[in-house]
């Protein structure tokens, strides 16, 4: 089973071969500029990749008796649009009965699936990206809110500074990457993981 799960350095590779891990100059939606980005569509959209990093994921959630033992009732819930492809990949390894994703609208994070009290099984939330665990959290808010309860948490990718946990529950990913991030153009021109960077600005 642990064989499954892939190395950092393996979804590392499958992310650079793919394009989803990108190098230049990126301007985040809160102003602040890295080097680095991750689109992990580009990873998802071939099904060898899709499959190798969903299983994986998926088996770690396995591993956990507190999680496998509640299978196949269990939800699997995404944050966000961005990480249907995930939540859809680790269902189905999972076997697990339910999916749900929330979306933003008017700055505020909900479900749009007509979901009543009581609808939604013991829940796995998983995304494409931990960064600051902001979305994570609402999710969790959100499930709670309608009589559920949370039982893991995961991502293929986890910048460094992210929570390594919420409510005690652990956040599981497949990659911990390391992310600097720069107030200003100047700033970032003088660090040193922007020197080999491509001048190219990208804003998000």
């Amino acid at each position: 089973m642990v064989d499954l799960v892939p190395t950092a350095d393996e979804v590392m590779n499958i992310l650079v071969k793919t394009g989803a891990y990108r190098r230049g100059h990126f301007v985040y939606p809160n102003g602040k500029r890295a080097s680095h980005y991750f689109q992990m569509p580009l990873a998802f959209r071939y099904y060898d990749n899709a499959r190798i990093l969903s299983v994986g994921l998926s088996r770690m959630f396995r591993m956990e008796k507190s999680i496998s033992s509640r299978l196949p009732k269990v939800s699997v819930v995404s944050p966000s649009p961005g990480g249907i492809m995930v939540a859809f990949g680790v269902r189905e390894a999972l076997g697990a009965e339910q999916i749900y994703w929330a979306e933003m609208e008017e700055g505020k994070r909900q479900f749009r699936q007509y979901i009543g009290q009581g609808d939604v099984y013991p829940a796995i939330i998983v995304d494409d990206i931990n960064r600051s665990g902001s979305a994570i959290r609402e999710t969790i808010q959100l499930v709670k809110d309608l009589g559920s309860e949370v039982i893991g948490i995961g991502t293929i990718v986890k910048f460094d500074d992210a929570p390594n946990e919420f409510d005690g529950i652990p956040a599981k990913s497949l990659l911990s990457f390391d992310v600097n991030f720069y107030e200003s153009k100047e700033e970032w021109q003088g660090s040193r993981s922007a020197s080999d960077a491509s001048e190219e600005t990208v804003r998000f």
